[in-house]
């Protein structure tokens, strides 16, 4: 705040500088003066930048012209019965202290219709930004959030797959069996034991060659060795 008061102040000062340096003086009508039927007094006031500080200064013979200060619509239409302020020394200096429209006439008569009357126009400034500093926002602290305790997820149970079909084995190629037909029939009866065997047919197979009695009896003797033995262990033994 202290700050924003010293800048302003510097700005005001700085102003009043700048006024008293370019205080311009104007002599209304330049060398010809203030007078009748020579200026165009509209025309010159329209090449001139007044500002607030400037003087204005109207120079006449006053024996033929004086100076009145009038309203905007008795400027308009050249009434001098009621003046705001009068004039009348012949060197009449006046400083322009305000903005806006200052309207000037003579007021001999026929001399304001004949064009003798001028606008003193002081427009106004530019506004320039303010150079006050803005306040700081007071940022008050956010409360803290209040952090419920959140619920356990419940498991997610996935679906328990169903068991595909399991391929049916496909069953293996059964070799057919041959037909009875497919085996071949012996044209005659199989040979009895004892007597030559007649020539089998061939299917691929030698014929087993036909016991001969020797060894028949050879076979009937080794099943009565033992048999012969445990009688023989039988009858000692009931002897004793």
């Amino acid at each position: 705040m202290a700050l924003a008061k010293i800048l302003a102040a510097l700005l005001m000062a700085m102003a009043l500088c700048e006024v008293s340096i370019a205080a311009t003086v104007y002599h209304v009508g330049d060398s010809t003066g203030w007078t009748i039927g020579k200026v165009n007094y509209t025309l010159w006031s329209q090449t001139k930048d007044f500002v607030v500080g400037d003087t204005i200064i109207f120079e006449y013979s006053n024996q033929y012209h004086n100076v009145l200060q009038v309203t905007h619509d008795n400027f308009k239409s050249c009434n001098a019965t009621a003046p705001i302020a009068t004039y009348a020394t012949g060197n009449d200096s006046i400083t322009i202290s305000k903005y806006g429209h200052f309207y000037y006439l003579c007021g001999i008569p026929g001399h304001c219709e004949a064009g003798q009357k001028v606008d003193i126009r002081v427009p106004h400034p530019p506004e320039s930004p303010s150079l006050s500093p803005s306040p700081s926002p007071i940022t008050s602290p956010s409360p803290s959030p209040i952090t419920s305790p959140s619920p356990s997820p419940s498991p997610i149970t996935s679906p328990s797959p169903s068991p595909s079909p399991s391929p049916s084995p496909k069953p293996w190629p059964s070799s057919p069996s041959p037909s009875p037909s497919a085996w071949p029939t012996p044209s005659s009866p199989p040979p009895s034991w004892g007597n030559p065997p007649t020539q089998a047919p061939s299917w691929g197979i030698a014929p087993a060659p036909a016991p001969s009695p020797a060894s028949s009896l050879h076979v009937s003797m080794g099943l009565l060795g033992p048999s012969m033995a445990v009688l023989a262990f039988v009858v000692t033994a009931f002897a004793y």
